[in-house]
């Protein structure tokens, strides 16, 4: 069996002091137990009571506080600490009611809402009524300290509540950018690595009677692209893959020429400035994807500078009414984003084709 983790939270680990304090309340029924005008066995129970109050009160608290505790089990504690409490009236009379704080504070982080409310609002009623129902004078100062305690406690839980809250909505929001990161991830890597193999697989069809040799090295090219993708794939699941800008250049000069494209591609990546590098090979990968899948361009033209990146073609262009909402230009346009840059979308210089170009 493994054992629980330990805990690192310091308002778990030392918020017991804040509680524990109120734990001398406990010696006022415990000093009118000893000096109880009533028999030995009577004075005995009840300071048995008020002992065994305080220690089940500790242990039920410190195990609230770490590792929470079902409706069922609170409701058991509660019986027991009010059975206790119920002990020591043969002996310390109206004083008993003492433990009602104790009980109130226990309640309203034991129990859901809106129980725990209503167990506060009992509590602050029954420290009124039941001495006007036994026929005795109250002070004032304890019918205070139980409002008090009830205002307090209520606003701790209100707290917990929405930190509790707040950790759930972070952490749903945490998990809901890793799943879109690695969506956008695994969508640029395939559909680039997959279209490249589509390209080299029709060229390969078409060679393999016409010139084997050469259908025969575009075969050994597609299976060192699919286990490279493969590789890409893994590591973008483990959060280790990172776009290279020259390399993307590489393989955008290599794809485009399987396409059979004219291109015009910058010699050295060296022109951009680094801080935007990882961004533009990603924007670079994609776009040039999407110039072999869907432009039916004859020609494609990379641009760099030390805040631009611009892939223009000389294809059908975008589509009508079209503002590049599919899933690989969205990604692109969160990945610019988030890099302080801006993604625009349009016709190329001659009114033709269509122009990529982030600036930072």
């Amino acid at each position: 069996m493994s054992r629980p983790a330990p805990v690192s939270d310091p308002g778990q680990r030392y918020g017991w002091l804040l509680w524990s304090v109120w734990l001398v309340f406990l010696v006022f029924p415990l000093v009118a137990a000893l000096g109880a005008d009533r028999p030995g066995w009577v004075r005995g129970l009840a300071v048995l009571a008020v002992l065994g109050f305080a220690a089940t009160y500790v242990v039920a608290t410190l195990r609230l506080s770490r590792r929470g505790a079902g409706p069922r089990e609170s409701v058991v504690v509660l019986a027991v600490l009010a059975g206790l409490g119920l002990a020591m009236v043969p002996a310390v009379g109206l004083q008993a009611i003492s433990v009602v704080p104790f009980l109130q504070s226990f309640t309203m982080f034991a129990l859901p809402r809106p129980w725990c409310w209503v167990a506060a609002g009992v509590a602050v009623v029954s420290t009124v009524a039941l001495p006007l129902a036994a026929g005795e004078d109250q002070a004032l100062y304890f019918t205070l300290i139980v409002l008090g305690t009830a205002a307090g406690t209520g606003a701790g839980r209100l707290m917990s509540d929405h930190a509790q809250e707040y950790a759930r909505v972070s952490d749903q929001l945490t998990v809901t950018a890793e799943r879109e990161r690695l969506a956008r991830d695994v969508h640029d890597l395939l559909g680039h690595s997959l279209t490249v193999v589509t390209v080299k697989a029709e060229l390969a069809e078409r060679l393999v009677r016409l010139d084997p040799e050469r259908a025969e090295s575009e075969l050994r090219e597609i299976r060192a692209l699919t286990r490279e993708a493969l590789a890409d794939v893994r590591a973008t699941v483990g959060g280790l893959r990172a776009a290279r800008l020259d390399d993307e250049l590489a393989g955008a000069a290599a794809a485009l020429a399987d396409a059979g494209l004219a291109t015009s591609l910058p010699a050295d990546a060296g022109v951009l400035d680094p801080r935007h590098r990882p961004v533009a090979g990603w924007v670079l990968r994609e776009a040039v994807t999407n110039v072999i899948r869907h432009s039916g361009a004859t020609s494609c033209r990379v641009e760099l500078g030390p805040h631009l990146l611009r892939v223009v073609d000389d294809g059908a262009g975008l589509p009508a009414g079209g503002s590049g909402t599919g899933h690989g230009l969205r990604g692109l346009r969160e990945r610019v984003e988030q890099s302080g840059g801006s993604l625009r979308l349009g016709a190329g210089d001659d009114g033709r084709g269509a122009a990529v170009q982030v600036t930072w």
